[in-house]
């Protein structure tokens, strides 16, 4: 995710904070001194801010290290303001899978908030609720509160919360899941929409408002994810792949990938040594390569030797994971080590197009 800073790497997982997150950190800094007018009150606020991120963090974790109890890889987690984000290679596809995943993080924050409730209990650390605020109250109570929040919270039947991957989950174990995913995703809109009300004309608040939001648009991006697997579900690469296609030699000048580039809509080429592939020109890297160096520099001089490729009997849905994470619009395809094909995101959006057009129920008799 652009505007990260990685912090490390714990598990095996890649950790980055969005730079946004310096804003939670101000907001709660100034908070305090306007409260507190000390720095003793900035840092306990501050140490406070960063306590919750790190129970956020473990939630993310709950996730992370589940899915790869089912084979599911963790590419990297991010800390947001809203909160974090686990990018899983995939979901699982097994419903129970997904039930297991999903229930993983809030387990977490219940599990830290039952530790911190021992321990108040063990210390007498309990004070009235009335005393509590965003910059008043023991720090490991208000600790204990945030995380039941976050239990409660992320449990809520709406996409992109745990609640809404959960009710999805026991959905499929009786239905179809892509029918699964629609009825979540209509319950999940539908809430959004009572947020949006109870934000604008009852309590008004723009922090109900933005969860509103956060929701409606959650649920439609989840929605659109299951559809375009379903549309790809068990189709090999070799059926959506383009055969014809332009490759380049490492030895051909930049110039002569623009003449291509102009003479025909591809934009990213293979690169070929012999019959052996060896690497991929994009456009962005020929522009940036024309602007250093000129028309006459080598296409070996600026092509991509570190790229991804798909196998053409592998199946659509691993093309999109692999297109995910070489953030790249073209997947060289390779059949018993030979360039075959190419897979772009425009082609597979051409071929949703077309397998919905020859859908059962639209063929003519």
């Amino acid at each position: 995710m652009k505007w990260s800073w990685k912090l490390g790497r714990f598990a095996g997982i890649d950790v980055y904070v969005h730079a946004t997150f310096l804003l939670v950190i101000g907001y709660v800094a100034l908070e305090h001194w306007t409260q507190g007018r000390s720095l003793a009150a900035v840092l306990s606020g501050v140490v406070f801010i960063l306590a919750l991120f790190g129970c956020i963090l473990l939630h993310e974790y709950g996730h992370a290290l589940t899915a790869r109890r089912y084979g599911i890889r963790t590419r990297d987690i991010t800390l947001l303001p809203i909160g974090g984000l686990a990018r899983l290679e995939r979901m699982p596809d097994d419903p129970r899978q997904e039930l297991w995943v999903a229930l993983a993080g809030p387990a977490v924050n219940l599990v830290i908030a039952i530790l911190l409730w021992a321990w108040l209990q063990l210390t007498n650390g309990f004070e009235p609720m009335r005393q509590l605020g965003v910059v008043r109250g023991a720090f490991l109570y208000r600790l204990m509160i945030v995380n039941v929040f976050l239990v409660l919270f992320n449990m809520l039947p709406a996409f992109p919360m745990d609640g809404g991957r959960v009710l999805r989950a026991l959905l499929a174990n009786r239905l179809e899941y892509t029918r699964a995913t629609h009825i979540a995703t209509v319950i999940g809109q539908g809430m959004a929409i009572l947020f949006g009300f109870l934000g604008l004309f009852v309590i008004k608040s723009p922090f109900l408002l933005f969860i509103a939001l956060f929701v409606w648009m959650g649920a439609a991006q989840e929605s659109g994810l299951v559809q375009v697997r379903s549309a790809f579900s068990g189709i090999p690469v070799a059926r959506a792949m383009i055969t014809n296609f332009e490759t380049l030699s490492g030895h051909d000048s930049l110039g002569h990938a623009v003449d291509l580039i102009l003479a025909g809509p591809q934009q990213d080429f293979p690169v070929l040594e012999g019959e052996r592939l060896v690497g991929v020109l994009t456009r962005t890297d020929l522009l940036s390569g024309l602007d250093r160096q000129g028309r006459e520099a080598r296409v070996e001089d600026v092509m991509r030797r570190d790229f991804q490729v798909v196998d053409s009997s592998e199946m659509l849905e691993m093309a999109i994971v692999h297109l995910h994470d070489c953030q790249c619009r073209t997947l060289p395809v390779l059949h018993g080590g030979k360039l075959v094909g190419l897979v772009t995101m425009d082609n597979l959006g051409e071929f949703v197009v077309i397998q919905g057009a020859l859908r059962p129920g639209k063929q003519r008799a």
